[in-house]
């Protein structure tokens, strides 16, 4: 038995290589010109956050996961993730992740299914950050149910005429460019309701797109918006692959998504814990640092805990996406749990620091506004834990 335990003992290496430990040291340095008072003022004042996107565009960082042809580092999305838990990690939380969340995932199926005109044409300037794109799916009348969209793309000889409402698209106010997905077939005219809907990449012509913002309950840096489109002419070349096939298409970017957010998330709940230790060490109560008393330790165990083991869920749904291999139910499990992790990371750091963790000044309460919104998005809890009920369990669909 003692050669298959070496074997299992090597392939069981949860160790990050030396690269991948440069790749977190190096953001880290990044973001530490944009620390918890650059944030909180970008809460309170509003405006996207161009010099930190501009500085990680300049060191390289957004095209982690792009192509090496195009400029791109060719890494892996979980290189791409442990950037990503790094950025919000550092204080910056979703309000930095998001700024930069699009470049790194957005352009996925242009890379896997673009031409080699589309792919040359369009990842450099993501790549660079000299263009800003903006993931136009979700509609207000469809919610999560992607296949029933009803924003229409006709086609009139060598363009696309567009028209329909797309909400909860962030960094609209700022993009150029837009990923958008529309039906180019009557949902009546398909066998399938995933057939009919096609990709499209291009730009964000605001002539023709109404932008409004939705004020929110955090990440005020960067905006989500309600899209009005009226007549919006897409050439034919900015279709992506075949058409009707775009829902197909999109898929490809939905488990990294997931990935991403998750290691965001814990990123949230690190940086969480990290404040509410240092305060339960500071603060002195009836003569002893509160966190002396074990109704204080034992939550902030608990919520290192469970940082644990959702980090050791996220890197797994990155590394069977990086070997090709399937990876469905586990980035909806690391999105599920490290989205629940984070916000009790929070959750509890507000509560060590009592009133003071109500106080914009000591930051937890903005995690905490912040770590709200990956449990919502991209994907409901509900959804996923009725995906891995019928994927996983075999049980019926419930949908």
């Amino acid at each position: 038995m003692r050669a298959p335990a070496r074997a299992m003992e090597a392939s069981l290496n949860f160790d990050l290589t030396e690269d991948q430990r440069a790749i977190q040291d190096a953001v880290g340095e990044i973001c530490k010109d944009f620390d918890d008072d650059y944030w909180l003022k970008k809460d309170r004042e509003g405006g996207f956050p161009e010099d930190f996107y501009g500085a990680m565009a300049k060191a390289g960082w957004l095209g982690i996961a792009m192509p090496q042809e195009y400029g791109g580092a060719g890494l892996g999305i979980l290189e791409a993730c442990l950037m990503m838990e790094a950025v919000s990690g550092s204080g910056g939380c979703l309000s930095a992740a998001s700024a930069i969340h699009m470049n790194v995932f957005g352009l996925h199926p242009v890379v896997v299914h673009g031409n080699d005109e589309q792919k040359a044409r369009w990842l450099p300037p993501i790549i660079k950050g000299e263009a800003k794109a903006c993931f136009g799916v979700t509609e207000p009348n469809t919610g999560l149910n992607t296949l029933k969209l009803k924003t229409m793309a006709v086609r009139k000889g060598d363009r696309y005429v567009v028209n329909g409402q797309k909400i909860w698209i962030s960094t609209a106010q700022v993009a150029h460019k837009i990923l958008l997905l529309a039906r180019t077939t009557p949902l009546e005219d398909v066998k399938k309701p995933g057939q009919g809907l096609s990709l499209f990449y291009t730009d964000l012509d605001r002539s023709r797109i109404e932008v409004r913002e939705i004020e929110k309950l955090g990440r005020k840096s960067v905006d989500s918006n309600q899209l009005f489109i009226d007549n919006l002419e897409i050439p034919v070349e900015d279709r992506i692959g075949e058409e009707g096939r775009g829902f197909e298409y999109i898929l490809h970017g939905m488990n990294p998504e997931r990935a991403l957010l998750a290691a965001e998330a814990i990123g949230i709940g690190r940086a969480a814990l990290r404040r509410a230790a240092r305060y339960a060490n500071e603060r002195v109560v009836f003569d002893r640092p509160i966190g002396k008393n074990q109704g204080i330790q034992h939550p902030l165990a608990e919520r290192w805990v469970d940082l644990e083991a959702g980090t050791l869920l996220y890197r797994r749904a990155a590394w069977l996406y990086d070997q090709g291999r399937p990876c469905g139910a586990e980035a909806n499990a690391a999105k599920f749990f490290c989205a629940e992790a984070g916000y009790r990371s929070a959750e509890t750091a507000v509560l060590t620091h009592g009133g003071m963790g109500y106080a914009k000044e000591y930051h937890v309460e903005r995690y905490l506004r912040e770590a709200m919104l990956p449990r919502i998005a991209p994907v409901s809890i509900q959804l996923i834990l009725s995906f891995i009920a019928e994927k996983v369990l075999e049980l019926p669909k419930s949908y």
